[in-house]
């Protein structure tokens, strides 16, 4: 394991707690969305808020629980083993919604005990029965204050340790608004994980989201992610180098050298006059930049104006602008050692239909519409020629009738393995995620359907490694799709997420986590 660290498991935290009775601190933290600008599908079914109840000697990882809303509070029960966690969030539009958890420290069990959702404010154990909640406004119809209000309670049950799922009765959270003051305690819950990680002689610092790993001949291991455009680490497990940014790294593609990788960082709403500029120039703020493999200096970066998206394949340096609102038909930026030339037109590219990151690459594949004014619709594969023409291999779904979102791919022969979603009006379906092997005239050799999403894949060319954003990895066979093996990823015993993945030229399977931390296999036998 790389990169990792205490209290990797929760991300970025929003508030801690320490009981010294127990022992321990829970945490309430986000590892973030499965999503940036240049792809979007695997974020489906998926929720990075997490709370975590660690050791204070050893800072192990006791229980680990998610959440489908923010935490906003935490209370230790005097004498239970039980944490009672309020939860929620604005939806954006009208609600306030959340969940008031109860965590049994010694099981694991996790209660939710609202009869409905509600954002939980606060939570404050009162005694050993009674426990005091401030609840948001169940909306704010007409009601402008809803924001800076709560609704303060307290519900009393003989024994918290026996209360079942949505037990506390609706009346017993009726109570009159009153103003709520709202503090953000993220500050103090990191000066908290600082000293605890300082007493146990050990360093905190977060780090969230490795977007891309890539692995060398001589057994370094690359990587991007939140915070780092690009790192290298030793055989070692030693860090070699790394190139600060202030948002990160998305994606990793050697460069035809041999000897550097091109990398970006996401960009929202930057703007500048397309130029290149070489290792003397303006380096401060890459936005695509080419690193020396060996050194990690930047060597050159490209500043196409809106943000892009590398695409993997051929000599050149291909960009794919993400910019929806431009009037003119996109066009692919491709860059060789004479300068920038215009590509072919490719249209709209949205991060759910059109991401078609492909591994191992012989040329570069875009996803494309049929329909100009929707390029949504009719997505077809096609691949740029080495005369730099869109070449039409075959439509994105093999299924008339159904809508698929673009993901992950990689090459094979004379075959493309793909990963995506079935478009469904009501969200993701069951089994409606899928892998595919077709040969480049769009026959479907095999496909493996499943109820998540793949978050990356990659092919040693016997087995197809599959992530997931539900934590699984499975082996696929190449040939026909059966599943080899599957599990369930962990660190230390604590479930975790593939977020990226890698075969090395050593055959060693590299995944690169939600929550920071990169995992190296060896070759399975």
């Amino acid at each position: 394991m790389l990169g990792g660290g205490p209290f990797a498991e929760i991300g970025e935290p929003a508030l801690a707690v320490v009981d010294e009775r127990s022992r321990t601190v829970a945490v309430g933290g986000d590892l973030g969305h499965v999503q940036w600008m240049g792809s979007g599908t695997a974020d489906s079914r998926w929720t990075g808020h997490r709370i975590g109840v660690y050791e204070q000697d050893g800072l192990r990882c006791r229980n680990l629980v998610r959440s489908w809303y923010p935490v906003r509070s935490l209370a230790y029960h005097p004498v239970l083993p039980l944490l009672a966690v309020g939860t929620g969030r604005y939806d954006g539009g009208y609600s306030f919604e959340g969940e008031l958890l109860l965590i049994h420290l010694d099981s694991g069990d996790v209660v939710s005990a609202l009869p409905y959702p509600r954002e939980v404010l606060g939570v404050e154990w009162r005694s050993e029965t009674a426990l005091r909640l401030v609840l948001a406004p169940c909306d704010d119809w007409e009601n402008p204050q809803a924001h800076e209000q709560g609704h303060a309670v307290v519900v009393a049950r003989s024994d918290w340790s026996a209360v079942g799922r949505g037990t506390i009765c609706a009346e017993e959270l009726a109570a009159p608004a009153e103003p709520v003051v709202q503090p953000d305690h993220g500050a103090e819950a990191r000066r908290i994980l600082t000293d605890l990680a300082a007493s146990a002689d050990r360093r905190w610092s977060v780090r969230r989201r490795v977007w891309a790993v890539e692995g060398t001949e001589d057994g370094r291991v690359l990587a991007a992610l939140d915070g780092v455009l690009a790192e290298s680490w030793l055989p070692s497990g030693d860090l070699q180098w790394a190139v600060e940014d202030e948002e990160g790294g998305r994606q990793l593609v050697p460069a035809s050298d041999g000897s550097s990788v091109w990398t970006n960082a996401e960009r929202r709403g930057h703007r500048s006059r397309s130029h290149r500029k070489g290792s003397g120039g303006e380096t401060a703020v890459p936005r695509v930049a080419r690193i020396a493999v060996d050194t990690g200096q930047v060597l050159e970066t490209l500043s196409p104006g809106v943000f892009t998206v590398l695409v993997a394949g051929g000599q050149r340096t291909v960009l794919r602008p993400l910019d929806g609102h431009r009037k003119h038909p996109e066009r692919l930026m491709m860059f060789d050692l004479d300068g920038p030339v215009n590509g072919p037109e490719v249209g709209h590219f949205d991060l759910f239909n059109h991401p078609f990151a492909v591994r191992r690459a012989s040329r570069p594949y875009v996803l494309v519409g049929t329909d100009p004014d929707k390029p949504h619709r009719g997505k077809w594969v096609t691949a740029v020629g080495a005369d730099g023409t869109l070449r039409w291999l075959f439509p994105h779904s093999w299924v008339p009738e159904e809508h698929h979102f673009g993901g992950p791919a990689v090459e094979l022969g004379q075959s493309l393995i793909h990963a995506g979603a079935v478009h469904h009006g009501q969200g993701l379906q069951p089994g409606g995620a899928y892998v595919v092997r077709r040969s480049l005239n769009g026959s479907v050799q095999w496909q493996h359907r499943t109820d998540h999403p793949a978050t990356a894949l990659d092919t040693d060319g016997d087995t197809v490694y599959v992530a997931y954003n539900s934590g699984a990895l499975t082996a696929l066979d190449a040939d026909d799709g059966s599943v080899r093996w599957h599990t369930e990823l962990e660190v230390e015993g604590t479930p975790t997420t593939g977020l990226s993945l890698a075969v090395t030229p050593r055959g060693h399977l590299l995944i690169g986590t939600i929550d920071g931390r990169i995992l190296e296999f060896p070759p399975r036998p």
